[in-house]
């Protein structure tokens, strides 16, 4: 039994690839990729996916970033409802920058649980989004939303296709491929960088949707982080201090995995990469060949 859904899996990979490669033979136009982002409080996807997900959705494909939580108590003067509708409606604001879909659930920040209710709830989603990516942060992280988002989704990976859980919705034909996106934790192993992503040509376009986040990384992360006075008090100035410390991340980030940017990118190229965003499979989902990565990932070069 316990091989059974990898025989699976194959088995529908295969199928999937070799209707793609038939429908680009007889020149029908492929459909539309649909990928859903899973973060803990609303502005993870934004700062994790931001900049692949504008790429997606430049290219017609479809794309939705979930809050799990309603990100009520993170700032350090105002909580509760105010909160969450003010971080909902920067969500919005983010979400029209992106082109692409956002929602935002009902649960109470730092209280978020692995509840079989609401893994039955992330199922559904993914299965009405009819995803073929699913992207969620790594289980192993210092806060307790996040690691519980990833168990969360993690526990729907294969559930997503099974027709008697969550019987409402109908399941998918397929397991979607599961992403972890990036972080700096070391242990149980640290995050490996299976696909990077050169994000340069839509860096602006994510600095610009984190700017509608002012609560987060204007006002809670710099009181967090002691450096609150830092902030300039001009709007401008404020929101080009922002973007600095944005720009300082994803060049960390490139540095780090640029192993991932030589093999799709070539070295002579991956040397000049500055803004990027990373992926590690996932071993609970569908497990993409290199044909595959490169269907759901349509930026590299060909070749």
């Amino acid at each position: 039994m316990t091989q059974m859904p990898r025989i699976m899996v194959a088995l529908l990979v295969s199928i999937a690839s070799m209707a793609g490669a038939y429908a680009q033979a007889n020149n029908q136009p492929a459909a539309p990729l649909r990928i859903i982002a899973f973060g803990a409080h609303p502005d993870d996807c934004e700062l994790e996916v931001g900049g692949v997900a504008a790429k997606w959705a430049a290219l017609g494909h479809q794309v939705k970033f979930v809050s799990v939580t309603n990100g009520d108590i993170g700032h350090y003067a105002m909580a509760g409802g105010p909160l969450a509708q003010r971080r909902t409606a920067e969500v919005q604001e983010a979400a029209k920058v992106l082109g692409v879909t956002t929602e935002v659930l009902d649960h109470h920040d730092g209280e978020l649980e692995p509840t079989l209710e609401i893994r039955k709830q992330l199922i559904r989603l993914v299965r009405e989004w009819k995803a073929d990516v699913v992207i969620a942060p790594r289980p192993n992280d210092y806060h307790p939303d996040h690691r519980y988002t990833s168990i969360l989704v993690q526990d729907g990976a294969y559930m997503v296709a099974v027709p008697y859980i969550c019987p409402d919705t109908p399941p998918l034909e397929k397991n979607p491929v599961y992403l972890y996106v990036e972080d700096n934790f070391k242990k149980p192993y640290p995050f490996q960088a299976d696909i990077t992503v050169d994000i340069g040509d839509v860096a602006d376009k994510k600095f610009e949707a984190l700017s509608w986040m002012p609560s987060q990384f204007l006002e809670w992360l710099p009181w967090m982080a002691k450096m609150r006075q830092m902030v300039p008090k001009e709007p401008e100035k404020a929101k080009q201090f922002m973007l600095e410390m944005f720009k300082a991340r994803m060049k960390r980030s490139a540095e780090k995995d640029n192993a991932a940017l030589v093999k799709r990118y070539g070295q002579e190229r991956a040397g000049k990469i500055e803004y990027t965003e990373s992926f590690e499979i996932c071993e609970y989902g569908s497990q993409p060949s290199e044909d595959e990565i490169r269907r759901l990932f349509p930026f590299f070069p060909k070749g």
